[in-house]
């Protein structure tokens, strides 16, 4: 695999981290601290690195266990965390404020990197460069994540509420895409 198609590789995976991230800054307000947001768009790059590496190792034995439930996992996190911003949009009182904390980033990084698990499944077949692949993966995502976090706390200023249910439902439509590409494609 040349460089050209890691690259894009890198950038097909990070889509779903940079969607959740361009949420995380529309929906909490944590996400105007600069730190906060660092360190989310650190996790995104850190899951997707490490999942290409641990498909790539866990190799050819559990491709066909792992592609029977990857879909099923990122489902059910992806919903669960998108209905409940939803919900939660409409339990707020007018002085409460969502916040973004470490826990629920690492579920949002492990739901939308299991794909990324797969990939590294593939990585193995065609025996490409894990460590290179796994770095590029992990700097285009944090660099995608970084920026998306930005422009969505620009955003989220004009939408309040509305943010954080446009959000919810991204996710859980993110969640159903991943169902269904992996069910129908």
């Amino acid at each position: 695999m040349d460089l050209f198609m890691l690259v894009m590789t890198a950038v097909a995976l990070s889509m779903d981290a940079f969607a959740v991230s361009l949420t995380n800054g529309m929906c909490y307000p944590d996400a105007k601290d600069k730190k906060m947001s660092l360190l989310a768009a650190l996790m995104f790059g850190i899951f997707q690195a490490v999942m290409p590496i641990i498909g790539y190792f866990a190799g050819i034995t559990f491709t066909n266990m792992l592609s029977q439930y990857d879909h099923w996992i990122a489902l059910v996190l992806l919903c669960y965390i998108g209905i409940k911003m939803i919900v939660e949009s409409f339990k707020q009182e007018e002085n409460t404020v969502p916040h973004l904390t470490v826990r629920f980033i690492a579920v949002q990084g492990v739901a939308t990197s299991i794909d990324a698990l797969a990939v590294g499944v593939g990585f193995a077949a065609v025996k490409v460069n894990i460590w290179l692949s796994a770095a590029l993966i992990g700097c285009i995502t944090f660099l995608l994540a970084a920026i998306a976090v930005f422009i969505g706390r620009k955003c989220g200023v004009f939408l309040r509420q509305k943010a954080q249910i446009a959000g919810g439902i991204i996710l859980v439509l993110i969640g159903i895409k991943i169902f269904v590409e992996h069910m129908f494609g």
